[in-house]
């Protein structure tokens, strides 16, 4: 048996203490991952403790979960005072890694804050918004390792001039006993979805690159041919005064819902007929996989991150990037074929079971950490 730090490591068995860092307010798809992912790594034998600020929604849920959670107030990524907080806790408890996820303050902030401690630590990139080589060079040095959660974020990486060899590509993943592929299509009545709707959910902060105006933009047409469709968007952001007034001006008030941030949404995202992602940039998309894993198909624009996350024509439909008028034809072609729907959501699920489950993403975080541990 090899000893390094407070961890061991033997031929499969070993022992590490992680600090994950996540200082976002909401828990959109980020957060949900770091909640799986220190449940995962429980099974791998890590032990995992949760740094996030006590407001932050994913607290309660992570102590909900049984997670130990360390709340350091962080005010953004120019709180320049949470580095030595973060430094303080971490000098006390001497882990083995810090995992910062998130850009909220837990990347370069956190990852000062971990290099000051003497702990090695690696970062989560879960976007591909471009950077330059100088941003990426001072944003990752701290890191022994870059997470990113798909090909595509890889790649960016990749045009920032991030060596490969400090790129890790471990994808997202989803926890299909968590997700409810039966709910109860009676839960879809508060947002005025009723038995005989055709249900459609848009599950995305409400900010310009998630694109929920293409879809707005086609709606009265397909309204027109299917006059019992109904559009949920999930999620809050900049852009939703914005959008209210798009809804407003299209007279489309009584079709689509505003229906914020929903933290059981797990529970019945099952019951809709059909997810549409119509984003302009994606990393990889977990609205995407949760759908997929309670047998929605899904429809997306054909972009780097969604390519990854729907197979076309196999678990749903990829759109040309912006076409407005491919977009109707494939939301009112599968408002039509039922038969179509359910097996592109059988196959959707059956391929979360296969490729996008916790348990390998997991496995994948603990080997990187063994890595960077034993130096």
């Amino acid at each position: 048996m090899l000893a390094f730090g407070k961890g061991e490591v033997d031929a499969g068995n070993f022992r590490l203490k992680i600090v994950h860092v996540e200082t976002g307010r909401n828990f959109y798809g980020g957060a949900q991952q770091v909640i799986w992912l220190i449940q995962g790594l429980a099974g791998q034998g890590c032990e995992s403790a949760l740094v996030c600020p006590a407001g932050a929604r994913i607290a309660a849920i992570a102590r909900e979960a049984g997670i130990d959670v360390i709340n350091i107030p962080c005010a953004g990524e120019h709180d320049f005072t949470f580095p030595f907080r973060l430094h303080g806790y971490l000098v006390r408890v001497k882990p083995d890694i810090v995992h910062c996820h998130g850009r909220r303050g837990a990347d370069f902030p956190g990852g000062w804050g971990a290099k000051t401690a003497g702990v090695p630590a690696v970062v989560s990139r879960r976007v591909d918004n471009p950077e330059s080589p100088a941003a990426a060079w001072l944003r990752y040095r701290p890191f022994s390792k870059v997470i990113a959660v798909s090909q595509n974020v890889a790649s960016a990486l990749a045009r920032s001039r991030v060596s490969n060899s400090r790129v890790a590509v471990i994808r997202d993943a989803v926890d299909i006993n968590a997700v409810n592929p039966d709910a109860d299509r009676s839960r879809l009545r508060r947002f005025g979805v009723n038995d005989d709707s055709f249900a459609i959910a848009v599950v995305a902060q409400l900010i310009k690159r998630k694109g929920h105006r293409f879809l707005l933009d086609v709606l009265p047409a397909l309204v027109a041919e299917h006059p019992h469709i109904k559009v949920v968007f999930f999620g809050v952001g900049g852009r939703e005064s914005e959008l209210r007034l798009l809804v407003a001006r299209l007279g489309i008030t009584d079709v689509v819902h505003f229906a914020g941030f929903c933290s059981d949404l797990d529970d019945y995202l099952g019951a809709f007929d059909l997810l549409v992602h119509p984003a302009e940039k994606e990393g990889l998309g977990v609205a995407m996989l949760k759908a997929a894993a309670v047998k929605l198909p899904v429809i997306a624009f054909d972009i780097a991150g969604s390519r990854e996350a729907v197979q076309h024509l196999k678990t749903g439909i990829l759109v040309p990037h912006t076409d407005l008028r491919e977009l109707q034809l494939a939301i009112g072609t599968l408002c039509e074929e039922a038969d179509i729907r359910a097996e592109l959501g059988a196959n959707g699920r059956e391929r979360m079971q296969l490729e996008f489950n916790v348990e390998t993403m997991a496995e994948c975080h603990a080997r990187v950490y063994e890595e960077i541990a034993s130096g």
